[in-house]
């Protein structure tokens, strides 16, 4: 008699256990890395308007360099990854942002600053499916929702160490203060460049592209546009646009341009609601991912949609007390609640593309998620920008609500059908013949894509 019992839920050490040493590598410095992040990412504006003396106008068109172009590369930057390697393109990225850095904590003209924004938005286009398909090749399947949910933590966490350093250190009236945390940032990649260039100098080499049958074009040569009409491709990445939308792109632009202008919360206020938002992913991360095992990954973006559509009617509720300490409080709740939505969305939906994806596609498949993410961001600002500019706040808060529950209908409507439950995030219960579950997989993608 077949046994159905369930297997137990995998702890956290169980998991750094299992996790090849390359794994363990790739985590050891993600800290360090988005510390340096972190120094700089709340001082931009500061540094090229107070400290350099740039235009504000000029510093806005500046700062809109770094994701335009990061979205003109990912297509090209895929493409690359599935012919020469992750590896490769990423030592090419982490030394292209060593030297943007570099470059901008010299930078006394807007020229130089331009050039820094370029190199650093080439890179960073390059480096988010990069690091995606690095993941996906040295870690196992079964723990790669766990491995994306960890290094989302230690992400934050670098974040949020270095925000506090670079907000001790940096003074308007010194030049050199600003030098030393983009120097810092700088420096920050070199841990990460080092294990690329030594200790995984064998992990992921050039891919194998085997022809098809018959001398048909090898997967090697299969354009964006085939790979998004494949099953589940389109609707996941319509998801990941959406999600984008109404999530990071609203809560870098959207949410603090609200908190000021409809809440009147003070900079202060501000700088309390990104603290609390990166102390609740540090703290239910690792929570979140032991609660989430096993299940269905569309069922956990739904009830991330609901969590995010709630932290929204928190921001709009700030218009209601604007200008009080319970303003500044309902904007720090909205920033915590919307973190535990990030924590539950960032174990899965990567997940969900590195499933989905033969290893051969796989630099395609990631660029087209960042892609989608990105395209998010650079439109999102303008609309959140012009509705709240002319007191349409109501209008801006209620699309961010309706947009969150859309996202969770496409993950259970439309996405659910279209996956077999391994990618979905359901492993066979122990005792279950592999046979039987790879037979009943294969009938649920017929029926989705018939």
């Amino acid at each position: 008699m077949t046994s159905t019992t369930a297997p137990a839920k995998p702890t956290l050490a169980s998991f750094w256990h299992d996790l090849p040493r390359e794994g363990r590598l790739l985590l050891s410095v993600v800290v360090l890395e988005f510390i340096g992040t972190g120094l700089v990412l709340p001082f931009h504006v500061v540094y090229l308007h107070e400290v350099r003396g740039f235009e504000l106008g000029h510093v806005g068109l500046l700062l809109g360099l770094p994701p335009l172009v990061g979205f003109l590369v990912v297509g090209p930057g895929g493409s690359a990854i599935d012919r020469l390697g992750a590896r490769p393109i990423l030592m090419g990225a982490l030394t292209l942002q060593v030297a943007a850095n570099t470059l901008l904590a010299f930078a006394g003209t807007e020229a130089a600053a331009a050039v820094a924004l370029l190199l650093s938005g080439a890179a960073f286009g390059v480096s988010w499916p990069g690091f995606q398909t690095l993941i996906a090749t040295v870690v196992p399947v079964e723990l790669r929702q766990r491995y994306f949910g960890v290094n989302f933590t230690l992400l934050n966490l670098g974040i949020g160490i270095g925000g506090i350093v670079g907000g001790i250190v940096v003074d308007v009236e010194r030049l050199a203060s600003f030098q030393a945390i983009y120097l810092a940032d700088a420096v920050s990649y070199l841990p990460a460049l080092f294990l690329l260039l030594v200790p995984l100098r064998h992990v992921a080499g050039r891919p194998d592209h085997p022809a098809t049958d018959g001398g048909e074009v090898s997967r090697a040569r299969v354009g964006y546009l085939e790979v998004a009409r494949r099953p589940a491709v389109g609707t996941l990445l319509l998801l990941s646009f959406v999600s984008s939308y109404v999530g990071y792109s609203q809560l870098n632009a959207g949410m603090p341009a609200f908190a000021r202008a409809v809440g009147d919360v003070s900079t202060r206020g501000l700088g309390l609601a990104f603290a609390a938002n990166t102390l609740v992913i540090v703290v239910l991360q690792l929570v979140v991912l032991q609660r989430i095992e096993g299940r269905r990954r569309t069922r956990v973006i739904a009830v991330m949609s609901v969590v995010w559509a709630a932290a929204w009617l928190l921001l709009g509720a700030t218009g209601t007390v604007s200008g009080t300490w319970g303003a500044t409080l309902l904007v720090a709740a909205c920033a915590s609640v919307f973190a535990f939505g990030e924590t539950l969305l960032q174990p899965t939906i990567p997940a969900l593309v590195n499933e989905l994806a033969p290893d051969e596609l796989r630099g395609r498949y990631n660029a087209l998620s960042s892609g989608a993410f990105q395209l998010a961001a650079i439109i999102a600002p303008p609309i959140a920008g012009f509705l709240v500019a002319h007191d349409l706040g109501a209008v801006y808060i209620g699309s961010l609500v309706a947009g969150c529950l859309l996202c969770g209908a496409i993950a259970v409507v439309r996405l659910e059908p279209q996956l077999s439950p391994e990618v979905n995030g359901v492993r066979a219960p122990r005792g279950l013949d592999p046979q039987e579950l790879s037979a009943a997989s294969a009938k649920t993608i017929s029926a989705a894509t018939d």
